[in-house]
Formats: C-alpha cells, structure tokens, sequence
C-alpha cells in the first residue's frame, strides 16, 4: 500500500465533533490570543534578541525581526484556514496526513517534536538563567548549567556544569498544571500574559530615552569584524560567515530569532479544544502574530539602542540575561525595573514552557488515537479529560534535554522543526485546493497560493541559513524518525489497517 495513503477529510471531522471521547471545548477567542501570545514572547524576545544581534545580524536585528514576521505572517494565513477547516489536535500534522499522506504526516509529526518539546526545553534553561539572575548567581554554575558548557571567571578559575537542576523543577511544576486540566492552565496563562506584556511595554516606554544612536551605527555588523574571544583566549564568535555580517547576517538574525514567532502555530494544536473553532482559530492564530510582532520590533530596537550589540556576544557579560544587563550597565536609576523585568520573563517563560508542552501533548495524542505511536500517548485522564500520560513522558524527555543539553543547540534545532512544518503547511493549503476545491472554509487564505508559495520560500530560506551542525544533528534526527516509522509505526496504523479491509479497485475489476 502507498506510502502516501491520506486520511479522508471526513474522518477527520467526524474525530472532531466527538466531543464525549476526546478532548473538552473550553477554550475562546481571547483564551486562544492569550496562548499564542503566552508561547510568543518569552526566550525568542528576551534571549534570542541578543544572541542573534551578538552572533549575526548586530542592530539590525530588527530588520531580522521583519523578515521572520513575514514569513509567519504567510504561513500564519495558511495556519488560519487550516485550523478553521479541519478543528483538530495535531496542528501541521494533522493536516498534512490529509493533503500530503501518511509518510509526509509522520515525518512532521517527528519533527514537531524538534519545535515544541525542544522549545520547552529551551525556555526551561533560560529560566534557569534568570532564576539565577533574580537570586544574585546564589545557584551554583555547576547545578544550573549542562555538562557541556563551561566558563572562566575573572579569577582564572574553570567551572564545568554538572545538571541543570532548576529548568528540571518548572518543568514538574507545569507538567502538573496541564494534567489538572486546560481551563486551569489556560486561566493561569492569561495572568501571565498580562504581567509579562506590561512589562514589555513599561521597558519599551522608559528605555527610550535611554537610546544612543551611536549604538546603531553602523546598522549592521561590516564585512571583516574580527572574531572576539573570551578571557581565556578561546574565540566565542566568529563573523567571517556568509550569514554572520551585512545582509546575510540579517537573515541569519531571522534564522535565530525565528524560534520567537513558534506561538502562533502552538494555538493551532489547540483547535479540538476551542469552543468555535471555525471563527476563534483564525483570530487566535493571527491575532496573537500581529501585536507580538509590533512588540518585538520595538524591543529589539530598543534593547541594541541602549547597549551596544558587542554586549551580546560574551554570554558573561549580557548575552543570558540581556533586559536585565542593559537596564543595570544602561539605564541609572532604574534598579528596580531591572528586577521586575527578571521577575515578569521568569512568569514569561513559565506561560512558554506550559503551552509548548501542551501543544506538544496534543500532537502526541492525535498521532497515538492514529495508531503511529504506542496507545499510552492517547490516554485521558478519566477525571481531568486530559493526555496525562503523554505529559509524563514528554517531562522525562524534555527533562533530559534541559537538564543536559545547551541552551542554544536545542533552541537551533526548534527553529529548524518550526520552519519545516511551515513550509508544509504552506505547500498543504495549495494542495487541498487542488483536491477539495469546493470544501467549506470559513477562513480563505488571501491572494493564494501567491501566499502560500512565498512563505515556503522564504522559510526554506531560512532553513538554509541555519548553522550547518545543527542542520546535520536535524537531519540525523529525521533519519532516526523514519527508522521509528518503517519499524513501528507504520505496520501499526489505524488508517492503514482499515483501508486494508476494503475492495480495492483491482477486487472490483476482477469481479466483473
């Protein structure tokens, strides 16, 4: 049978409207803005801003800003008609199971995993560091840091981490709030929500006039800027690359901050959750894109117009806990914003970690109720009606990363998973127009596949302007997905068990 066999779109609904056995429908409009926002600004705004601007793209940084909106907005739209028409957990998954096939559905379902465990993963660590940041540095390095990372401080002392401990307790903490319920965990993600985005705003606002436009001078970093190195000699940044100064940094920038923009696409994996999906999915989808994007734009000018970019590129200096650096090295007088920015990204980041764990969640449970993973990814909780145990297995992985792995490779390896699945989803829409042209949408992606074509572009472009190490570890990661599928998976699949009790149409030809 054909790798590619297709899920029938009216399953797929009939699975939707099953509210008795799936899924509870508690979720708004404004519950589901409230979750993209939660998953939009928290590392990509407070982390990722200063490590593209000290690694790639300098102050233009706001300009990688505006290509990455881009792209999103593209694959925003085609999120948009996705999630109004097809109201199911399981985001780009389940979508390409309809318009592109088993195989293809497989392979972003595994590499959603790279976008949303590895996004939890990678905001547990920063949370880690501004725990950290908040307590004055009381938390040793060893106990806060992966094994794979080291410093030399001032002293000439070498210090090697050891687990990451604090990333492995909000990690817990969160884990425990999805199994309670999604309304509990939606209602705590909207306080955060409002605390997080009016510090944003506040820091937006006094930091203004903090700005020097020396600082902006020149815009981008020039061909030739000399590597720098750290106090023990060894060099932490190199911009010889084609996508590390000028223009190519820019993209390069867009590349990294990428990992800002996941949000939008998390509310899609909480359609089978929203009260009227057809009309929600898109105002939660776009809306939550569009004021995070006008937010991010601002801080980033800011934040590089207050410090200079070369601030960013020692992760001893500014790099980890950027906002709060440039307020304390900046801005004078302003001590107590320094901490309550600390105290609003360590809220910010928890609302991240809780709704990439719950999209991730999601997605297990739709690919588990398909048969492509093992039953227990499916299961609800017989009280709460949630995935209880794909939330316990998806803390021991993710738990694994955060506690072991570098912030930034697993934060590369999201933005990879995240523009895979855009690509897709982009090349989905046009597909389904093709096939089901007269299916009901309440949301048309607008100027298609105009739309559709140029999102795909310019996130394969992006894809291609990640590090070439990260896109080998991807690679092998999606080769380790495939082994899963052909061994597993794929003898094992609901669809394809029942297409294998049907008539084919060579039964009907030997019939006659």
């Amino acid at each position: 049978m054909s790798l590619f066999i297709r899920k029938p779109l009216s399953q797929v609904l009939a699975q939707a409207a099953d509210n008795e056995k799936g899924l509870k429908r508690t979720l708004g409009a404004g519950n589901l803005v409230a979750l993209g926002i939660g998953a939009i600004i928290g590392a990509g705004l407070f982390v990722r801003t200063a490590a593209a601007a000290g690694q790639a793209a300098g102050p233009a940084v706001t300009l990688s800003f505006i290509i990455a909106a881009i792209g999103c907005a593209f694959a925003g739209l085609c999120y948009a008609e996705f999630a109004s028409m097809i109201p199911i957990a399981g985001s780009a998954y389940a979508y390409s199971y309809v318009t592109m096939g088993e195989l293809i559905a497989w392979i972003i379902g595994w590499a959603l995993i790279m976008e949303y465990a590895l996004g939890a993963a990678t905001v547990s660590i920063a949370w880690s560091e501004y725990l950290n940041k908040l307590l004055g540095g009381s938390i040793p390095y060893e106990w806060s840091h992966s094994p794979f990372e080291s410093f030399t401080d001032t002293a000439g002392v070498l210090h090697s981490g050891v687990i990451n401990a604090p990333a492995l307790v909000i990690l817990l903490l969160l884990t425990l709030l999805l199994i309670k319920g999604t309304q509990e965990s939606a209602m705590v993600n909207a306080i955060i929500v409002f605390i997080k985005v009016a510090i944003v705003i506040l820091f937006i606002a006094i930091g203004w006039q903090f700005i020097r436009p020396e600082n902006h001078t020149p815009y981008m970093i020039p061909e030739g800027t000399k590597p720098v190195l750290d106090a023990a000699g060894k060099e932490i940044a190199n911009y010889s690359g084609v996508f590390k100064h000028g223009w190519g940094g820019v993209l390069g920038g867009a590349a990294i901050v990428f990992f800002a923009f996941i949000g939008f696409d998390a509310v899609s994996t909480a359609a089978q959750e929203a009260k009227n999906p057809s009309r929600d999915m898109p105002i939660g989808i776009l809306g939550s894109l569009v004021v995070c994007t006008i937010l991010y734009i601002l801080f980033g000018h800011v934040l590089t117009g207050v410090a200079p970019w070369t601030d960013f590129v020692d992760p001893s200096k500014g790099r980890e806990a950027s906002v709060a650096y440039a307020i304390s090295a900046y801005m004078t007088g302003y001590g107590w914003l320094s901490t309550a920015v600390t105290v609003a990204i360590l809220a910010g980041f928890s609302s991240v970690i809780l709704v990439m764990l719950m999209g991730q969640s999601r997605i297990f449970y739709t690919m588990a109720n398909d048969g492509l993973l093992p039953k227990a990814f499916g299961d609800l909780h017989p009280k709460y009606k949630t995935p209880f145990k794909a939330n316990w297995i998806l803390f021991v992985f993710v738990g694994l990363f955060a506690a072991f792995v570098p912030g930034h490779v697993a934060g590369d390896l999201t933005s990879f998973g995240t523009l895979f699945a855009f690509v897709l989803v982009s090349l989905g829409v046009m597909i389904l127009r093709k096939k089901e042209p007269n299916m009901k949408r309440p949301f048309r992606t607008p100027a298609a596949p105009v739309v559709s074509i140029l999102g795909a572009i310019i996130c394969t472009g992006m894809i291609v302007a990640i590090d070439s190490r990260t896109l080998l570890v991807a690679f092998l990661w999606m080769i380790v997905g495939l082994v899963v599928y052909f061994a597993y998976s794929r003898s094992r699949s609901k669809l394809r068990s029942f297409s294998d009790v049907l008539p084919t149409a060579d039964d009907f030809e030997a019939r006659r």
